[in-house]
Protein backbone atom coordinates (compact mmCIF):
# COMPACT_ATOMS: atom_id res chain seq x y z
CA UNK A 1 0.00 0.00 0.00
CA UNK A 2 1.45 3.31 -0.93
CA UNK A 3 1.43 5.50 2.41
CA UNK A 4 1.92 8.25 0.26
CA UNK A 5 -2.02 8.03 -0.37
CA UNK A 6 -2.15 7.75 3.13
CA UNK A 7 -0.46 10.94 4.29
CA UNK A 8 -3.05 12.46 1.34
CA UNK A 9 -5.84 11.18 2.73
CA UNK A 10 -4.81 12.68 6.49
CA UNK A 11 -4.18 16.65 5.03
CA UNK A 12 -7.28 16.68 3.32
CA UNK A 13 -9.32 15.54 5.49
CA UNK A 14 -7.81 17.66 8.05
CA UNK A 15 -8.25 20.61 6.10
CA UNK A 16 -11.84 20.00 5.28
CA UNK A 17 -12.24 19.59 9.32
CA UNK A 18 -10.31 23.01 9.62
CA UNK A 19 -12.55 25.00 6.90
CA UNK A 20 -15.58 23.15 7.93
CA UNK A 21 -15.02 24.03 11.66
CA UNK A 22 -15.93 27.83 11.17
CA UNK A 23 -18.66 27.36 9.37
CA UNK A 24 -20.54 24.72 11.72
CA UNK A 25 -19.22 26.09 15.06
CA UNK A 26 -21.51 29.22 14.55
CA UNK A 27 -24.48 27.62 13.31
CA UNK A 28 -24.54 25.24 15.99
CA UNK A 29 -24.55 28.16 18.55
CA UNK A 30 -27.15 30.28 16.70
CA UNK A 31 -29.43 26.78 17.11
CA UNK A 32 -29.00 26.76 20.15
CA UNK A 33 -27.47 23.31 20.27
CA UNK A 34 -25.25 23.60 23.74
CA UNK A 35 -24.10 21.10 26.43
CA UNK A 36 -25.92 20.00 29.03
CA UNK A 37 -23.16 19.25 31.87
CA UNK A 38 -24.22 16.58 34.50
CA UNK A 39 -24.93 18.13 37.73
CA UNK A 40 -23.18 15.14 39.77
CA UNK A 41 -19.61 15.42 37.48
CA UNK A 42 -16.74 17.95 37.94
CA UNK A 43 -18.07 21.49 39.42
CA UNK A 44 -14.99 22.70 36.94
CA UNK A 45 -17.38 21.62 34.03
CA UNK A 46 -20.40 23.31 34.67
CA UNK A 47 -18.53 26.96 33.28
CA UNK A 48 -18.45 23.90 29.98
CA UNK A 49 -22.60 24.15 29.88
CA UNK A 50 -23.61 25.80 26.69
CA UNK A 51 -20.91 25.14 24.56
CA UNK A 52 -22.11 24.31 21.34
CA UNK A 53 -21.88 19.96 20.92
CA UNK A 54 -22.52 17.59 17.85
CA UNK A 55 -19.45 19.01 16.63
CA UNK A 56 -19.49 15.07 15.55
CA UNK A 57 -20.64 17.02 11.81
CA UNK A 58 -17.44 18.13 11.36
CA UNK A 59 -15.83 14.95 12.07
CA UNK A 60 -18.36 12.74 9.76
CA UNK A 61 -18.05 15.76 6.95
CA UNK A 62 -14.65 15.49 6.55
CA UNK A 63 -14.08 11.49 7.39
CA UNK A 64 -16.77 10.71 4.51
CA UNK A 65 -15.86 13.05 1.86
CA UNK A 66 -12.18 11.86 1.73
CA UNK A 67 -12.51 7.94 2.41
CA UNK A 68 -14.89 8.60 -0.98
CA UNK A 69 -12.59 9.93 -2.46
CA UNK A 70 -9.46 8.09 -1.95
CA UNK A 71 -10.48 4.44 -0.97
CA UNK A 72 -11.30 1.56 -2.97
CA UNK A 73 -14.82 0.54 -3.45
CA UNK A 74 -14.50 -3.31 -2.62
CA UNK A 75 -16.54 -5.19 0.27
CA UNK A 76 -13.90 -4.02 3.01
CA UNK A 77 -14.66 -0.45 1.66
CA UNK A 78 -19.01 -0.68 2.30
CA UNK A 79 -18.03 -2.61 5.53
CA UNK A 80 -16.50 0.28 6.85
CA UNK A 81 -18.51 3.11 5.62
CA UNK A 82 -21.92 1.14 7.43
CA UNK A 83 -20.18 0.75 10.54
CA UNK A 84 -18.57 4.55 10.80
CA UNK A 85 -21.76 6.70 9.57
CA UNK A 86 -24.10 3.31 11.20
CA UNK A 87 -22.93 3.70 14.65
CA UNK A 88 -22.67 7.58 13.89
CA UNK A 89 -26.35 7.87 13.32
CA UNK A 90 -27.20 5.88 16.71
CA UNK A 91 -24.97 8.93 18.44
CA UNK A 92 -26.32 11.31 16.45
CA UNK A 93 -30.15 10.53 17.75
CA UNK A 94 -28.62 10.70 21.38
CA UNK A 95 -27.09 14.10 21.03
CA UNK A 96 -30.09 15.29 19.21
CA UNK A 97 -32.63 14.18 22.12
CA UNK A 98 -30.25 15.66 24.58
CA UNK A 99 -30.45 19.04 22.73
CA UNK A 100 -34.47 18.96 21.53
CA UNK A 101 -35.66 17.69 25.09
CA UNK A 102 -33.14 19.95 26.93
CA UNK A 103 -31.61 17.06 29.40
CA UNK A 104 -28.21 15.15 29.71
CA UNK A 105 -29.18 11.62 29.06
CA UNK A 106 -30.74 11.20 25.20
CA UNK A 107 -31.89 7.49 24.06
CA UNK A 108 -32.08 5.16 26.62
CA UNK A 109 -29.50 1.68 27.21
CA UNK A 110 -32.34 0.37 25.60
CA UNK A 111 -32.74 2.05 22.65
CA UNK A 112 -28.84 2.29 21.89
CA UNK A 113 -28.60 -1.70 22.43
CA UNK A 114 -31.56 -2.45 20.26
CA UNK A 115 -30.04 0.70 17.27
CA UNK A 116 -26.04 -1.32 18.26
CA UNK A 117 -27.36 -4.81 17.46
CA UNK A 118 -29.31 -4.12 14.18
CA UNK A 119 -25.67 -2.05 12.71
CA UNK A 120 -23.57 -5.22 13.70
CA UNK A 121 -26.13 -7.54 12.35
CA UNK A 122 -25.95 -5.34 8.90
CA UNK A 123 -22.26 -5.29 9.41
CA UNK A 124 -21.85 -9.42 9.79
CA UNK A 125 -24.52 -9.77 6.70
CA UNK A 126 -22.05 -7.88 4.62
CA UNK A 127 -18.81 -9.75 6.08
CA UNK A 128 -20.94 -13.02 5.29
CA UNK A 129 -21.59 -12.16 1.97
CA UNK A 130 -17.93 -11.20 1.30
CA UNK A 131 -16.70 -14.55 2.78
CA UNK A 132 -14.89 -13.08 5.66
CA UNK A 133 -12.13 -15.31 6.91
CA UNK A 134 -14.51 -16.35 10.80
CA UNK A 135 -11.10 -17.02 12.39
CA UNK A 136 -9.60 -15.28 15.43
CA UNK A 137 -5.76 -14.64 16.01
CA UNK A 138 -4.37 -13.85 19.51
CA UNK A 139 -1.68 -11.31 18.91
CA UNK A 140 2.10 -11.90 19.27
CA UNK A 141 1.53 -15.44 18.92
CA UNK A 142 0.79 -17.86 15.94
CA UNK A 143 -2.22 -19.50 17.75
CA UNK A 144 -5.55 -18.98 16.21
CA UNK A 145 -9.11 -20.70 16.13
CA UNK A 146 -12.00 -20.92 14.15
CA UNK A 147 -15.30 -22.16 15.31
CA UNK A 148 -17.36 -21.14 12.32
CA UNK A 149 -19.74 -18.07 12.16
CA UNK A 150 -22.66 -19.46 14.61
CA UNK A 151 -19.22 -17.74 17.09
CA UNK A 152 -17.59 -15.43 15.32
CA UNK A 153 -20.50 -13.12 14.11
CA UNK A 154 -22.23 -12.99 17.76
CA UNK A 155 -18.41 -12.18 18.42
CA UNK A 156 -18.81 -9.64 15.98
CA UNK A 157 -21.97 -8.23 17.24
CA UNK A 158 -20.85 -7.87 20.97
CA UNK A 159 -17.28 -6.62 19.87
CA UNK A 160 -18.66 -3.86 17.98
CA UNK A 161 -21.30 -2.83 20.95
CA UNK A 162 -17.69 -2.76 23.36
CA UNK A 163 -15.75 -0.94 21.27
CA UNK A 164 -18.39 2.15 20.21
CA UNK A 165 -19.38 2.08 24.00
CA UNK A 166 -15.91 2.40 24.90
CA UNK A 167 -14.91 4.92 22.54
CA UNK A 168 -17.66 6.92 23.84
CA UNK A 169 -16.91 6.76 27.64
CA UNK A 170 -13.64 8.13 26.77
CA UNK A 171 -15.56 11.74 25.22
CA UNK A 172 -15.23 13.47 28.12
CA UNK A 173 -12.95 16.08 28.74
CA UNK A 174 -11.24 18.49 26.32
CA UNK A 175 -9.27 16.69 22.87
CA UNK A 176 -8.94 13.30 25.10
CA UNK A 177 -10.72 11.38 22.43
CA UNK A 178 -9.91 13.16 19.87
CA UNK A 179 -6.02 12.77 20.55
CA UNK A 180 -6.21 8.87 22.03
CA UNK A 181 -8.38 7.86 18.85
CA UNK A 182 -5.46 9.56 16.17
CA UNK A 183 -2.87 7.92 18.30
CA UNK A 184 -4.94 4.44 18.03
CA UNK A 185 -6.26 4.85 14.43
CA UNK A 186 -2.46 5.76 12.99
CA UNK A 187 -1.46 2.28 14.58
CA UNK A 188 -3.85 0.56 13.06
CA UNK A 189 -3.66 2.62 9.65
CA UNK A 190 -0.06 0.72 10.39
CA UNK A 191 -1.74 -2.63 11.00
CA UNK A 192 -4.10 -2.02 7.37
CA UNK A 193 -0.79 -1.39 5.50
CA UNK A 194 0.23 -4.78 6.99
CA UNK A 195 -2.66 -6.52 5.69
CA UNK A 196 -2.97 -4.60 2.27
CA UNK A 197 -6.39 -3.35 2.74
CA UNK A 198 -6.41 -0.16 1.31
CA UNK A 199 -9.96 0.69 2.71
CA UNK A 200 -9.17 0.15 5.75
CA UNK A 201 -6.16 2.22 5.54
CA UNK A 202 -7.87 5.04 4.18
CA UNK A 203 -10.90 4.56 6.74
CA UNK A 204 -7.91 5.03 9.34
CA UNK A 205 -6.13 8.02 7.60
CA UNK A 206 -9.47 9.89 6.86
CA UNK A 207 -10.39 9.83 10.21
CA UNK A 208 -7.03 10.69 11.95
CA UNK A 209 -7.58 13.70 9.98
CA UNK A 210 -10.78 14.68 10.82
CA UNK A 211 -10.34 13.87 14.54
CA UNK A 212 -7.34 16.25 14.76
CA UNK A 213 -8.67 18.93 12.57
CA UNK A 214 -11.05 18.88 14.80
CA UNK A 215 -8.51 18.91 17.61
CA UNK A 216 -7.96 22.06 16.92
CA UNK A 217 -10.97 23.79 17.90
CA UNK A 218 -11.68 20.99 20.96
CA UNK A 219 -8.46 21.50 22.81
CA UNK A 220 -9.05 22.90 26.08
CA UNK A 221 -10.82 25.69 26.71
CA UNK A 222 -13.08 23.40 24.37
CA UNK A 223 -14.73 25.69 21.16
CA UNK A 224 -16.94 22.70 20.43
CA UNK A 225 -17.70 19.25 21.73
CA UNK A 226 -18.36 15.88 19.56
CA UNK A 227 -20.80 14.73 20.79
CA UNK A 228 -21.75 11.05 20.57
CA UNK A 229 -22.22 11.68 16.79
CA UNK A 230 -18.34 11.81 16.91
CA UNK A 231 -17.62 9.66 19.20
CA UNK A 232 -19.88 6.89 17.89
CA UNK A 233 -18.71 7.42 14.51
CA UNK A 234 -14.96 6.91 15.83
CA UNK A 235 -15.79 3.41 17.57
CA UNK A 236 -17.15 2.42 14.52
CA UNK A 237 -14.33 3.17 12.46
CA UNK A 238 -11.74 1.35 14.68
CA UNK A 239 -13.99 -1.41 15.33
CA UNK A 240 -14.26 -1.97 11.88
CA UNK A 241 -10.84 -1.80 10.64
CA UNK A 242 -9.86 -3.82 13.67
CA UNK A 243 -12.77 -6.50 11.67
CA UNK A 244 -11.65 -6.24 8.27
CA UNK A 245 -7.76 -6.32 9.11
CA UNK A 246 -8.24 -9.71 11.27
CA UNK A 247 -6.63 -7.90 14.14
CA UNK A 248 -9.74 -8.49 16.39
CA UNK A 249 -8.47 -9.09 19.59
CA UNK A 250 -5.39 -6.56 18.68
CA UNK A 251 -8.20 -3.90 19.64
CA UNK A 252 -7.32 -4.81 23.52
CA UNK A 253 -3.99 -3.10 23.44
CA UNK A 254 -4.23 -0.35 21.12
CA UNK A 255 -7.24 0.47 21.91
CA UNK A 256 -6.25 -0.09 25.41
CA UNK A 257 -7.24 3.21 27.20
CA UNK A 258 -11.23 2.83 25.68
CA UNK A 259 -10.51 -0.57 27.27
CA UNK A 260 -9.58 1.28 30.45
CA UNK A 261 -11.79 3.64 30.39
CA UNK A 262 -15.10 0.97 29.94
CA UNK A 263 -13.93 -0.95 32.95
CA UNK A 264 -13.87 1.97 35.09
CA UNK A 265 -17.34 1.85 34.17
CA UNK A 266 -18.44 -1.52 34.57
CA UNK A 267 -16.51 -1.78 37.65
CA UNK A 268 -18.08 1.03 39.40
CA UNK A 269 -21.61 0.27 38.59
CA UNK A 270 -20.75 -3.73 39.73
CA UNK A 271 -19.34 -2.50 43.37
CA UNK A 272 -21.79 0.25 43.90
CA UNK A 273 -24.84 -2.17 43.32
CA UNK A 274 -23.15 -5.49 45.25
CA UNK A 275 -21.58 -3.57 47.91
CA UNK A 276 -22.80 0.06 48.11
CA UNK A 277 -19.24 1.59 47.30
CA UNK A 278 -17.39 3.40 44.97
CA UNK A 279 -13.75 2.29 43.73
CA UNK A 280 -13.58 5.44 41.83
CA UNK A 281 -14.23 9.06 43.01
CA UNK A 282 -16.17 9.23 39.50
CA UNK A 283 -16.09 6.81 36.56
CA UNK A 284 -15.04 7.01 33.66
CA UNK A 285 -11.76 6.93 35.14
CA UNK A 286 -10.43 10.39 33.70
CA UNK A 287 -12.87 11.79 35.75
CA UNK A 288 -11.55 9.79 38.95
CA UNK A 289 -8.06 11.92 38.10
CA UNK A 290 -10.08 14.83 37.76
CA UNK A 291 -11.44 14.81 41.30
CA UNK A 292 -8.38 14.16 42.39
CA UNK A 293 -6.63 17.67 41.46
CA UNK A 294 -5.64 16.98 38.17
CA UNK A 295 -6.11 19.85 35.77
CA UNK A 296 -7.74 18.45 32.47
CA UNK A 297 -4.67 19.82 30.58
CA UNK A 298 -2.36 16.81 32.72
CA UNK A 299 -5.13 14.30 32.08
CA UNK A 300 -5.30 14.66 28.88
CA UNK A 301 -1.54 14.16 27.89
CA UNK A 302 -1.21 11.55 30.22
CA UNK A 303 -3.66 9.42 28.64
CA UNK A 304 -2.48 10.33 24.96
CA UNK A 305 0.95 9.08 26.59
CA UNK A 306 -0.34 5.92 28.08
CA UNK A 307 -2.14 5.53 24.33
CA UNK A 308 1.30 6.21 22.69
CA UNK A 309 2.78 2.97 24.51
CA UNK A 310 -0.22 0.57 24.04
CA UNK A 311 -0.25 1.44 20.54
CA UNK A 312 3.83 0.92 20.23
CA UNK A 313 3.27 -2.45 22.28
CA UNK A 314 0.23 -2.88 19.88
CA UNK A 315 2.75 -2.83 16.78
CA UNK A 316 5.24 -5.29 18.32
CA UNK A 317 2.84 -7.60 18.99
CA UNK A 318 1.50 -7.39 15.12
CA UNK A 319 5.26 -7.36 13.98
CA UNK A 320 4.48 -3.80 12.57
CA UNK A 321 7.80 -2.48 14.36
Amino acid sequence: MDYQLLLLTIAVSFILAVIAAPLIIPLLRRMKFGQQVRDDGPQSHLKKAGTPTMGGIIIMVAFTLSFLKFSVVNSDFYVLLVATLGYGLIGFLDDYIKIAFKRSLGLTARQKLAGQLLVGIVLCILLNNAGHNTGISIPGTDISFDWGGWFYYPFIVIMMMAVTNAVNFTDGVDGLLSGVSAIALAAFAVVAMQATSIAAGVCAAAMIGAVLGFLVFNAHPAKVFMGDFGSFGIGGAIGAIAIVTKSELLFVVIGGVFVIEMLSVVLQVASFKTRGKRIFRMSPIHHHFELGGWSEWRVVTTFWAVSLVLAAVGLILSKGL
